[in-house]
């Protein structure tokens, strides 16, 4: 097989994790945010793959491909890790690695971080939003979109997005046709409405001080708020205050968010990764 042929992979048991890996050389594991797949962490882009890396990807369980979460099983924190730690074993086996997340894959990435510290290289975070602690009316958000998609499906929820989350007017369009084609690819979208209402209500760890434990080289991207407001530039700034050796990079104002450019965020994780090899 081919290094520009992806390889299908399943990790775990029950639930069953379905991912793909491509590539060859050093080995960077990407973790998505919730109500999106393993394709909007880079946005379809190779750029990575062809700096000379072997990219992993994988849905989260009950997003995109893989199981919802087993009877008696959830969505939390804790069950997020140990399918990434399934994945690990899965793709990259022992070894140092890079791991890299969006939003709720970010969560999980430091989650994971502060588990494994050995067996990162760095660290890359982007769009976290957790900081410590998540409020009531996180919860109540949360909580609504949920109940928008049970009820009324992928409609329910992209309308409920466009009504309360309180975006520029200039990246409405560009926002609700995005979360749309991205909520119709779910295989089971009862499970990534469970998914929202377990994740508000887990911590993935529990002071934004633990940070300051993880040495090893990281970097934080940071959107600005007008066309990312669910991703608050302030909390990725506090990401790389507490991290000891983190960078953080993000888009010039006005433009589109770095995290939605697949290309321009690959090259910037493929410097990075250049960086921990000198």
């Amino acid at each position: 097989m081919s290094s520009g042929e992806a390889q299908d992979f399943v990790a775990g048991g029950r639930p069953a994790i379905r991912g793909e890996a491509v590539g060859e050389g050093p080995p960077v594991v990407l973790c998505h945010g919730v109500t999106a797949t393993r394709r909007y962490v880079l946005h379809g882009s190779r750029a990575l793959e062809r700096a000379g890396h072997r990219v992993v990807s994988y849905d989260a369980r009950g997003h995109g491909d893989s199981d919802p979460a087993p009877a008696g099983q959830g969505y939390g924190y804790p069950e997020l890790v140990a399918d990434l730690e399934a994945v690990v074993a899965e793709t990259v086996g022992e070894g140092r690695f890079v791991l890299a997340g969006h939003s709720m894959g970010a969560h999980t990435a430091v989650a994971y971080a502060l588990r494994h510290r050995e067996r990162l290289g760095g660290l890359v975070a982007i769009g976290p939003v957790y900081a410590g602690r998540v409020g009531e009316r996180a919860i109540a958000y949360w909580d609504g979109l949920a109940e928008a998609l049970e009820g009324g499906g992928v409609d329910g929820f992209v309308d409920y997005l466009g009504r309360e989350q309180g975006m520029d007017p200039a990246w409405r369009e560009t926002v609700l046709r995005i979360t749309r084609e991205r909520m119709l690819v779910h295989r089971h979208p009862q499970a990534v409405a469970a998914a929202m209402r377990d994740l508000t209500r887990s911590r993935p760890f529990e002071s934004m001080e633990e940070l300051e434990g993880l040495e090893m080289p990281a970097l934080v991207v940071a959107s600005h708020d007008e066309a990312d407001p669910g991703h608050p530039r302030h909390v990725a700034e506090a990401y790389a205050e507490r991290l000891p050796r983190a960078r953080l990079v993000g888009e010039e104002p006005g433009e589109s968010p770095l995290a939605w450019q697949g290309g321009k965020l690959s090259r910037e994780i493929a410097a990075f990764c250049a960086a921990l090899a000198r």
